[in-house]
């Protein structure tokens, strides 16, 4: 595939990905991913380090499935909204079947009440698998730049 193409597909996977998690169509999430998965919201500094756990950790699209059953059903936190800010997405090279991607992103997290703050701002690192016209991740990883979530993270990145 040629690069050009390949890029289109990528950036409308990043962007749909983003308005999905924005306009609360959570149980659409896990679509953007291929059934052997593997996503991961880690800190710079645990996976700088080489270190395997993350905030969130999730190895198949079945977990992902479950993520959002628990957060639809099980989990209590107070309501809030995500608003991504996408940046500089580089499409890098194509390594056995996957293009190798990286975007920066800013999450603002709006509480109930209006209250806005930046919540995580970091680096996507992705491995896109792209079969005919269709761009999934296979691999997700949110690097964010901070060493500390400040609170409870339900909604993925």
């Amino acid at each position: 595939m040629e690069i050009q193409n390949a890029e289109r597909l990528i950036h409308r996977l990043i962007y749909d990905y983003a308005h999905c998690i924005d306009d609360d169509r959570l149980e659409e999430w896990p679509d953007f991913f291929t059934e052997d998965c593997f996503y991961q919201v880690i800190s710079r500094d645990d996976f700088e380090a080489g270190l395997p756990a993350g905030v969130m950790h999730c190895t198949s699209r079945g977990m992902l499935v479950d993520r959002i059953t628990s957060l639809r059903n099980a989990n209590i936190y107070e309501p809030h909204s995500y608003r991504h800010l996408i940046s500089a997405i580089r499409v890098r090279d194509e390594e056995n079947g996957l293009w190798q991607v990286q975007t920066g992103y800013t999450v603002i997290r709006i509480m109930q009440e209006g209250e806005m703050t930046i919540f995580s701002a970091g680096k996507y690192l992705d491995q896109v698998q792209i079969d005919g016209d269709q761009a999934l991740f296979h691999k997700r990883v949110a690097v964010f730049d901070s060493r500390v979530v400040d609170t409870l993270m339900v909604i993925p990145i």
